[in-house]
């Protein structure tokens, strides 16, 4: 089966290696790399048979939005393997957001990656409309969604937003809600809002997986990693336990993502 790992960070070599440090002691995990470098995103996944990678970074200050932008515009123009998703950050005017979005959609750009834990951000915030004012229905947004510590990515923020601004398409990272899954009923009859299973299945059971998968459809998922926290074969390894149809594993390991994102 083709495979498409729909959630991965990349760094730059000069601070892979440091940014891979922070994500892990922000999430009190070990990391399975040392470091989130595109090259070993692209050696660690190939063994496990992966052939194209969702690929983007973290903007926590406005200045760094271009640079960031510049930085996966480069790896996805060197790696036919990669599919770039841009970063925002709420401190652009409207207008620059309006512009960012523009001159990445114009580089071949296919999605937008927010983490509002890191940015510091509220998904429902007055803030950060813009930036679905600005997209619309050119790119999808992934979200971190979840985390029990914070308010800013709560799964009823990103279901307010979702009814709300109806012609965007979302992405609820770890199945919409990393350690609130028992909130995610908040999704129930929402049609623009799609889940990754990054981050998720070595936390819950198999019969807490597949009944979320079952309940929201198998055609709103996609399979994503998380690299550099978890290993690839191990994250697939974990995927394939859940025992799901030959059709609904083509339809989250690739399907799903390449109708999303009009891949042929």
């Amino acid at each position: 089966m083709e495979i498409i790992d729909a959630h991965a960070h990349i760094y730059p070599p000069k601070i892979a290696e440091k940014a891979t440090v922070a994500i892990g002691e922000f999430y009190d995990i070990k990391m399975a790399m040392p470091a989130g470098t595109p090259e070993r995103l692209i050696e660690t996944g190939k063994k496990a048979g992966i052939s194209k990678f969702v690929v983007h970074s973290c903007a926590t200050k406005a200045s760094q939005v271009r640079p960031i932008n510049e930085f996966i515009k480069r790896e996805i123009d060197e790696h036919k393997e990669f599919i770039g998703f841009m970063t925002l950050h709420q401190d652009l005017t409207e207008e620059e957001t309006e512009e960012e979005v523009e001159w990445c959609v114009k580089n071949g750009f296919m999605g937008v990656k927010l983490h509002p834990d890191f940015q510091k951000f509220y998904i429902d915030g007055e803030n950060v409309r813009k930036f679905y004012r600005a997209v619309g229905d050119k790119l999808p947004i992934l979200f971190h969604t979840g985390d029990d510590r914070y308010e800013y990515s709560k799964p009823a923020r990103l279901a307010k937003v979702a009814k709300e601004y109806k012609n965007v398409n979302f992405i609820g990272a770890h199945f919409g809600g990393y350690r609130c899954w028992d909130e995610l009923s908040v999704y129930e009859g929402i049609d623009n809002v799609y889940f990754d299973t990054s981050s998720s299945l070595p936390f819950i059971s198999v019969e807490k997986a597949t009944g979320l998968i079952h309940r929201f459809g198998s055609e709103k998922f996609f399979f994503g990693t998380d690299f550099p926290m978890w290993d690839a074969k191990e994250e697939l390894e974990r995927f394939y336990r859940l025992g799901l149809s030959d059709g609904e594993k083509e339809k989250i390991l690739a399907a799903n993502l390449k109708n999303l994102l009009k891949i042929k």
